[in-house]
Parts: C-alpha cells; structure tokens; sequence
C-alpha cells in the first residue's frame, strides 16, 4: 500500500458554535475528506421559541454541501447506525458535547478534541474565561484523544497564546479559534503522515514530572459559567475585579446591582469595561464617586473607573452618556 494523502483519510467532524466554524472551514478549504458533520439539533429563539436557529456549523455544512446530522441523544441507535454508514478514519472535536464511548472509540484513528487551553490546565466548559478571570498572561489550545473523562486524554499537540494585560473574551476567543483551526490542520496530517501511530503525553505525566512538583503548580479547572457566578464582589481588590469583568465580556458579562439611597428599586447593572486607577481608597466597598465624567467605584484597596455598562432594559454604552442620563450617580452604591 502506498503512502496514505488527504483524500484517504474520511474524516467526521463534531461542533456547534462560531468557534468550530473556523477548524470546519480550514479543512474543508485545505482539501481533507470531511464526510460528514454531526452538531446540535436547532434551537428555538424569539419571544415564544417559535422560530429554530440553526447552529453555526450547519449553516456553514449545508453552504458547502456536507450532510448534517443533529441527534438529540448521542447514543441514539439509529444515529450510531448513521455515523457508522460514513465509516469515519478520525473524529475531529470542536466545542461540542460529551461523547459516549460507541461514538469516541468508533473511528479506526480515534476522535480528537481541539481545546481552549494548555491542558491540563483549565479543564472544562468555560477554558478562555477563566484563563482571563485568573489573570494569566498566556493561555493557548489543545489537540487530545478523547477518552471516559472529560478533557483528560492524551495530548498530542499545544500551540500557545499570549493574553495582554487589557484583552477580554472577544480578544482571546478570536486568537484560540484561529490558533485551534491550526492546531487541527498540523494534528490531522501528523495522523496522516503517521498512519495514525503518534506520540502522545498522558496528562498525568505532565502533572507528574519535575518541573510541575518543583512549582507545586496548581490545577485550575474552568467550570461553565452562571448568571450567580458572574456577580461581581466588590470587596476584592481592584485588579481581580477588573480581571472579572474583562473575564465575563462581552458574553456572560459581569453585573452588579445599582442601589440609590432614596427608596427606589434597585436595578441590575452590567458592567463591560473597567480600567485600573492606582488610587488608593477608604470608602466602603461599592461606593461610587463621580468625577466630570467620570465613574469610579470603591474595591477593597483601590477606586475602579467603569468605562463601559448597560443598565437594566437599555443598550450597553460608555460612562459618558450613562451619566448624562442618570444625574444621582453619587448617591448610589453597587452591591
């Protein structure tokens, strides 16, 4: 048998969000043999979920013609019998779902996941928010092996990617996504180039070897995110609340609760942008002090200036305007 090319390798590819489209796209563009595509089923939207959105991968699947599977349970006997029908080389993983092992451990050359970070680091739903949320300064993907356990297989590849010090989400998420579509392209034809027999790193070896022990490097897990989780406490010190909000924007995005001193209703506030003063402050936690056009608000150590919020029922905008429209600023306080 000769040498095995692109075109012999059938791949099946797996993922639902904007993310995954970029690894769909690059091996498609690239000329590999994705068969088929395996997504969400649509979801409902609008006011009374009357109307189904597609997934972003299928919409991209159906543009360049793939056939789209969307099962509702992945160990479903009749989409198992399917996926089977495509007698798939490889599995490629992009943000999608748990897989059962009938569906992981069916291709001859296995199913590997691209994920959001240096595993085993930030293992988990959430990988590039709380990368920021925890202050790195690098984070990066990884191509592995699914295997029983969620994001614990063996590794194959790691790309790194380095988070300055004012990036949010949007930032972070666009660089991985490229960075991923990469690292999936090079993880593929080392599978071809190699017959599918390749080196791999456990990720206990990792966490095992000299380097790690002599650190004492801690593990970081990046649990998904919920509306109680992105509440900002404003009794921490100013850098981790900023490395909160840059953490959680522009999706979930952190909120606080704006409260006045005359009886009103308190109304939730997002909060999209902050930026460090290194200004010392005495104030309670959660005081806010108007300066021209400016917003500040007391941390534990530090006023925090918000550059950008949105207000409960209303669009997202810069400080600037907010306070144009809200005159009472100084006799409130977040909570």
């Amino acid at each position: 048998m000769g040498k095995m090319t692109k075109n012999d390798l059938k791949i099946v590819f797996m993922g639902t969000p904007e993310f995954a489209v970029a690894t769909l796209r690059a091996l498609v563009e690239g000329g590999y043999n994705v068969v088929a595509v395996v997504t969400q089923p649509d979801k409902p939207v609008g006011r009374h979920g009357s109307v189904l959105r597609a997934p972003a991968v299928k919409e991209y699947a159906l543009s360049v013609g793939l056939p789209v599977l969307q099962p509702e349970k992945m160990k479903d006997a009749d989409f198992v019998e399917q996926l089977r029908g495509y007698h798939a080389d490889l599995q490629v993983v992009v943000a999608f779902r748990m897989l059962p092992e009938i569906v992981w451990s069916m291709p001859r050359f296995g199913t590997f996941n691209v994920h959001a970070a240096l595993l085993p680091q930030y293992r988990g739903a959430a990988p590039i928010n709380w990368a920021i949320i925890n202050g790195e300064t690098e984070t990066g993907v990884t191509t592995f092996f699914l295997d029983h356990d969620i994001d614990t297989g063996q590794i194959i590849l790691q790309k790194r990617f380095p988070i300055p010090d004012d990036a949010d989400v949007e930032y972070v998420y666009d660089g991985l996504m490229n960075l991923g579509a990469e690292i999936a392209l090079e993880t593929v034809d080392l599978l071809i180039e190699n017959d599918g027999k390749i080196n791999t790193i456990s990720q206990e070896e990792i966490l095992s070897s000299s380097q790690c022990s002599m650190f004492n490097v801690q593990l970081k897990s990046a649990p998904k995110l919920f509306k109680e989780t992105c509440r900002i406490n404003w009794n921490q010190s100013a850098k981790n609340i900023y490395n909160y909000v840059r953490g959680l924007s522009p999706v979930p995005v952190a909120w606080t609760t704006l409260v006045s001193e005359q009886p009103a209703v308190p109304l939730d506030l997002k909060i999209y942008k902050t930026q460090k003063t290194n200004r010392p402050c005495t104030a309670s936690a959660g005081t806010l002090l108007v300066e021209k056009s400016q917003l500040f608000v007391a941390t534990a150590d530090e006023w925090l200036e918000i550059l950008e919020l949105q207000l409960a029922g209303k669009k997202r905008m810069s400080v600037r305007d907010f306070l144009n429209g809200f005159k009472n600023c100084n006799n409130c306080h977040l909570e």
